[in-house]
């Protein structure tokens, strides 16, 4: 099942992506796509709901953020053994662990805003887990367990903002409109291997990122208990779990966004984003 939020910014409701590429509403059944409703009970309540019951969507609506009530956007840096490379830095012995700010969050194709006095706007293909049930202390074994499900995301980052100003990565990741997430929500059952999955980025039409989550150094099972030793994961937590090689400052020369190029990016079964690139 592909689940999703539609309308304006802020005002968000919850809706479903029929088999036959409509839109339906789900706002006259569930409040939003979270809490309760990414658990095993609520998916399987809305999977018991016959779609084309359901109001239709106006096909151009905007689709926001695909999971609602975010309390941590959690991103793990260095995740590909080849992006590591192209950055510059070693396989790291433990997944690297920063934070992006819920505030950067917007939906799939809102554009990427170049934040004031930025230079080096990237661009970052990644595979998003979306948290389901709430998770501490769990094993690798049990941790899919408690996964909602899986969407695109784009992990924007303003590279000088990240590494060439004092302090940690965050403020290099969390300007606005810097966490495009969606379009859809694709519940775990749709998912046979997460592992699996191939991923690709565009700019301006030409191919920079195409890569695989069989490179993972961390996989999705191990990252998720990894992460549930020093924190809670709660239901519409949003794991971003790394990048491919192929991102802008691993280019020689290096090559960074300016306003007027267009992104587009998709991970296979999880469907695609388009995202302008203006400036604030």
């Amino acid at each position: 099942m592909k689940l999703l939020r539609h309308g304006p910014s802020g005002a968000e409701k919850p809706g479903l992506l029929h088999e036959d590429g409509t839109i339906r509403d789900l706002s006259g059944l569930v409040a939003d796509i979270g809490g309760g409703v990414l658990s095993d009970a609520g998916i399987a309540m809305l999977r018991g709901i016959d779609p084309a019951s359901l109001p239709v969507v106006a096909a151009d609506t905007r689709l926001g953020p695909c999971v609602a009530g975010t309390g941590k956007f959690i991103c793990i840096g260095l995740n590909y053994a080849d992006h590591a490379a192209e950055s510059g830095h070693a396989v790291p012995p433990e997944p690297v662990i920063f934070m992006k700010a819920t505030s950067a969050i917007c939906g799939p194709n809102d554009p990427i805003i170049i934040p004031r006095g930025s230079v080096k706007t990237d661009w970052e293909v990644e595979l998003a887990v979306i948290i389901g049930t709430k998770a501490k202390y769990v094993t690798e074994d049990q941790a899919l367990a408690h996964v909602a499900g899986y969407a695109v995301a784009n992990d924007v980052s303003e590279r000088s903002f990240q590494a060439e100003r004092a302090g940690q990565w965050t403020k290099g990741k969390s300007c606005d409109n810097f966490g495009q997430l969606g379009p859809w929500l694709v519940t775990r059952d749709e998912v046979a291997d997460p592992q699996a999955l191939s991923m690709w980025l565009t700019v301006n039409g030409a191919k920079q990122q195409d890569g695989s989550t069989t490179t993972m150094v961390y996989g999705v099972a191990h990252l998720v208990s990894y992460l549930s030793q020093f924190m809670t994961l709660h239901p519409g937590d949003v794991i971003s779990t790394g990048t491919p090689p192929g991102v802008g400052l691993g280019q020689k020369p290096p090559r960074f966004l300016k306003a007027g190029d267009v992104v587009e990016l998709g991970i296979a079964g999880l469907g695609q984003q388009r995202q302008d690139v203006i400036a604030d």
